[in-house]
């Protein structure tokens, strides 16, 4: 009983951990398509202008 007890605590911690970094990895994550296409619009737009 005390093995199971011990397992049960165990697995609840190291979910609880799991579950707390990837909340906190997609909290801190910054979208990078965003700055591609930002990018991309930025290089595009000076050779539509010379054409």
């Amino acid at each position: 009983m005390k093995l199971e007890t011990l397992l049960l605590h165990t697995l609840f911690a190291a979910s609880l951990l799991l579950c707390g970094l990837t909340l906190g990895s997609m909290l801190k994550a910054h979208p990078t398509s965003v700055h591609l296409a930002n990018d991309a619009a930025v290089t595009a737009a000076p050779s539509a202008r010379a054409g």
